[in-house]
């Protein structure tokens, strides 16, 4: 009887240890955007959605994406980046784009009209602004009772965690622009194929494959020629369009961009550790807004990575890690600036 019983628990423990093993493997390779909630924050009567992932007791990070662009486009390298070390990742889909609130009774111009109209000095009206796409990044902070963290954005995100940054310096840990701008006047223009690129976005397309088809065409026009990787762009692509995307908030936004102007007065009273990171080969925003952006911060370290272009490709991601990680161990061996000296 009793080696009956024993075989009938070696029957059942060892399935059972079998299938809790394939299950942490699963859950190790599973994407952190499927392993995490999706929450939604209503701010100032604005729905932001946002993912909360990590330890609850880690150090915050809040991640912010660019023109159009979804929580989704950091990509599942450089979120596990930072998970594995630790850090409690923030990221939120920018008003008008992704999961978050779209403003369907505003109207949107064509992008290319903004961009005549910005040409011949004049300044198209937004509907809001950066300022405002900052301040739904703050309610979120303000949902989960963060207090301080530190502010990554690319791109229009990068131009949206300055904007944070100057009006809320005390809730910044540090603050990381990533291949974005200053919004200096006089700066390189984008190559013609990325602008054109960048105004695709924010049109519609009449099938699926199409729209899959014209956002990896996209990724292989602003990204990394070196890095690019045709798989890796088209999965992120079908990720995109399964969550919905939204060609008139894309227009939206890029009014906000345009109506921010020059930055520089802004970034000139900044006193915080920053990181800026920018490719050398990007044709959306050349090199030299990244450079332009870090000399305009007081005590700003200025990378430059090799190849990079527009895009967070899994190599790129792996590459910003190496100098992201390093910068927020330096900042936690800093002493703590006081509020009161704020």
């Amino acid at each position: 009887m009793g080696m009956v019983c024993k075989k009938m628990v070696s029957g059942l423990v060892l399935p059972a240890l079998i299938a809790l093993v394939l299950s942490v493997s699963a859950r190790a390779t599973e994407s952190p955007f499927d392993i995490y909630p999706i929450h939604f924050a209503t701010i100032d009567g604005t729905a932001i959605a946002y993912q909360d992932m990590g330890p609850p007791d880690g150090e915050p990070v809040l991640l912010i994406m660019g023109l159009g662009a979804q929580m989704l486009h950091w990509g599942d390298p450089l979120v596990r980046g930072l998970l594995k070390q630790g850090y409690r990742v923030i990221l939120l889909d920018n008003r008008d784009a992704g999961l978050s609130q779209k403003f369907y009774a505003l109207s949107a111009p064509p992008i290319w009209w903004a961009l005549v109209k910005q040409k011949v000095g004049i300044t198209p009206k937004p509907f809001y602004t950066l300022s405002d796409m900052a301040s739904d990044a703050v309610g979120v902070l303000d949902t989960l009772n963060i207090q301080r963290a530190h502010i990554v954005g690319a791109s229009m995100g990068g131009m949206i965690a300055q904007v944070f940054a100057a009006e809320n310096p005390q809730r910044v840990r540090s603050l990381t622009s990533i291949m974005s701008s200053s919004g200096a006047p006089n700066l390189p223009e984008p190559a013609q194929a990325a602008v054109s690129a960048l105004a695709s976005g924010a049109e519609s397309s009449l099938t699926l494959e199409g729209e899959l088809d014209k956002r990896v065409e996209i990724a292989r026009t602003i990204g990394s020629p070196r890095y690019f990787s045709e798989t890796y762009a088209r999965a992120l692509a079908k990720r995109v369009v399964s969550r919905g995307t939204y060609p008139p908030g894309t227009v939206r936004q890029f009014l906000a961009i345009l109506a921010s102007g020059d930055r520089s007065p802004l970034l000139n009273k900044l006193q915080l550790p920053v990181l800026v990171i920018h490719g050398d080969a990007d044709p959306l925003l050349p090199i030299a807004h990244g450079r332009d952006t870090a000399q305009k911060i007081p005590d700003a370290h200025f990378v430059a990575i090799r190849d990079m272009g527009h895009a967070l490709e899994p190599a790129v991601s792996r590459l910003v890690l190496e100098q992201l990680i390093p910068f927020f161990d330096a900042v936690r061996a800093q002493p703590q600036i006081s509020e009161v000296g704020r």
